[in-house]
């Protein structure tokens, strides 16, 4: 109360400082008091807040705004599948859509049976992995790529394989590349490689691979150190691979070598410098097996050796326009599947039986009148000789021509015509006894 701080008895002057100094220790009084730890806390003021976290708050307006973004590119995209699905830009109008690259024994023709299924189709609905794959099933292709470019372009490129060798199955020749596949000869290039044989006609790639890996081992070996031996080569035979054989193309004539299974260049070197004395030595030089060390057989028994089908006319025309060597191209036979040589001679009907060929020809009608007219002026007749019994052959010996046979005139059939003698016709032929002339000379001509 006032009246309890500033009593009315005190001076007014004395009051004021009073009332001063009373202002002045309870401004300390209180500045104390704030700082002291023992008062109690001032009342806060409640502040109104979400029923949400913030920060939930915050993850849940991004998740919105995402959901929205993805919406507005849904619906784009399936705007935009829409168009290029029905869309006449994507369509692949004819084969000038198509490009095709690194063909060189691969023809377009081949191409287009596979690509051409997708001329009139959307570009995007082209299968590209399985036209691959059917691209590479064409022999000559070794590998495949399929690209599309919009609007409507595809691309197509080709890696063609590289052949090695030319490889002789059945009656047919092809090329072969080092893996064992075999290819159609081209018509526009023309290779220098032997011909290897012991391939059968639908032996599948697995049985093909290990001979042609020896086939590369031979090859590389006898190319090694810049000799170039491979190119005197016209056949290798992979038949027995304990055992490879090369026929060499010799101007002097050809010669099958027998390598053996190693050791190829050193068994082909010694063939090499030993050749031309071989044929010094040798009437016919034919083979040569050097598979053992040490040891050399000129001309050996070749029992073993398989019979080669003939090749068909057209398949040794398209390999000698590929480049076969034409020694490659003779069909050999073993040594007892040798074919028949074709005969000196040829009999006819006419040579084997006249008689039956004379009956066939009307008869010659005989000159009566002429005869007549001689026997008049009394010149004997002609007298017809015996020639068959005459040049009869010895015994054991064939002819391949006979006697034509003439008809007989009346006059001459009546009288008989003594034989002549055989010694006279033929020298060297025994006179025959008289029992055997008598009996000729009674019988008149045959």
């Amino acid at each position: 109360m006032q009246e309890e701080l500033y009593p009315p008895s005190a001076d007014r002057s004395h009051t004021e400082s009073v009332r001063e100094e009373l202002d002045d220790a309870r401004l300390m009084d209180l500045d104390v008091a704030e700082e002291s730890p023992f008062l109690r806390g001032q009342k806060r003021v409640s502040a109104r807040r979400s029923s949400l976290p913030k920060k939930t708050a915050n993850r849940l307006l991004w998740a919105c705004i995402t959901a929205a973004i993805l919406c507005l590119v849904v619906i784009i995209a399936a705007g935009l599948y829409q168009y290029g699905e029905r869309s006449w830009r994507f369509r692949v109008e004819s084969s000038d859509n198509i490009e095709i690259t690194g063909m060189e024994n691969v023809t377009k023709a081949q191409i287009m049976e596979v690509m051409g299924a997708d001329i009139g189709r959307n570009i995007f609905f082209v299968p590209l992995s399985q036209q691959k794959t059917q691209l590479e099933q064409i022999p000559w292709v070794e590998s495949a790529s399929v690209m599309r470019f919009v609007p409507n372009r595809l691309k197509v490129e080709i890696q063609e394989r590289t052949p090695v060798a030319f490889a002789r199955v059945g009656p047919r020749i092809f090329l072969i590349d080092a893996g064992g596949t075999l290819m159609e000869l081209p018509q526009k290039h023309k290779y220098s490689f032997p011909v290897i044989l012991g391939m059968n006609p639908g032996e599948p790639l697995s049985t093909r691979a290990p001979r042609m890996k020896a086939y590369n081992e031979l090859v590389q070996e006898l190319d090694s150190g810049g000799a170039h031996y491979s190119q005197d080569l016209s056949e290798v035979d992979l038949t027995d691979l304990e055992n490879l054989k090369v026929r060499v193309n010799d101007p002097a004539g050809d010669v099958l070598v027998q390598l053996g299974s190693s050791d190829y260049l050193s068994h082909y070197r010694i063939y090499v410098s030993h050749v031309q004395e071989w044929r010094q030595q040798f009437q016919k030089l034919e083979s040569v097996n050097l598979r053992y060390d040490k040891q050399v057989i000129v001309n050996p028994d070749m029992e073993g050796r398989p019979k080669q089908a003939a090749l068909a006319p057209s398949a040794a025309k398209a390999a000698v326009a590929a480049g076969v060597k034409p020694a490659a191209l003779i069909t050999r036979f073993g040594p007892h599947e040798k074919p028949l040589p074709k005969p000196a001679f040829e009999l006819t009907e006419k040579k084997l039986d006249p008689k039956s060929a004379a009956a066939k020809k009307p008869a010659a009608r005989p000159r009566l009148k002429k005869a007549k007219a001689t026997a008049g002026k009394g010149v004997a007749p002609k007298k017809t000789v015996g020639k068959a019994s005459a040049s009869a052959p010895k015994p054991g010996t064939a002819t391949a021509h006979a006697a034509p046979h003439r008809p007989e005139t009346r006059s001459e059939a009546r009288k008989p015509v003594p034989a002549a003698p055989l010694a006279a016709a033929k020298p060297g032929i025994p006179k025959p006894s008289p029992a055997i002339a008598k009996q000729q000379a009674t019988a008149g001509p045959n």
